[in-house]
């Protein structure tokens, strides 16, 4: 049987962390086609390169009130990743809703926000990747992950777009 000691651990671990965001947008690209958020250098609009450095996060843990790679709530890897692209948002969903313009479905670009209806209310915010995909935090005890705009949850949770920029 494979014993693995604690510093084996730790160091998958980290090599996990740092290679996760590589492979996700490997395999998204792979998976899903013509997958529209593309590398850092050839990237222009504010919602893009949001959108990759909301992606850059994936595996980060839930953290209520979190604004950092430490740990993030749903607005804050959104006020996260739009700061880092240059562009000032509020902190809150309810503030990112008033000022996000709306946005139909059919025009949805990467970086677009996705607000969700939770327990009945607006309560939860994305950020939309393309090919129906969008980058969030989720909820307490999971992690920044990509999630589907097809799944049935999120389909019925969708409430609308919007777009900051």
């Amino acid at each position: 049987m494979l014993r693995v000691t604690p510093m084996i651990a730790q160091l998958f671990r980290i090599v996990r962390a740092f290679s996760l965001p590589t492979t996700m947008l490997a395999v998204l690209t792979a998976c899903g086609g013509n997958f529209p958020v593309e590398a850092e250098d050839s990237i222009t609009s504010p919602g893009r390169q949001a959108a990759t450095i909301a992606l850059e996060q994936v595996g980060v843990p839930y953290r209520y009130g979190g604004a950092t790679p430490g740990g993030f709530d749903c607005s804050g890897l959104v006020q996260y990743a739009y700061s880092r692209a240059g562009v000032s948002v509020p902190r809150t969903t309810g503030q990112l809703w008033s000022v996000a313009k709306p946005v139909s479905q059919r025009d949805l670009e990467a970086g677009d926000l996705l607000f969700f209806r939770i327990d009945g209310k607006m309560s939860h915010v994305g950020l939309y990747l393309g090919e129906r995909r969008f980058v969030h935090a989720p909820q307490s005890g999971r992690s920044v992950s990509v999630a589907s705009l097809d799944a049935p949850f999120y389909r019925s949770a969708l409430i609308r777009a919007g777009r900051l920029y």
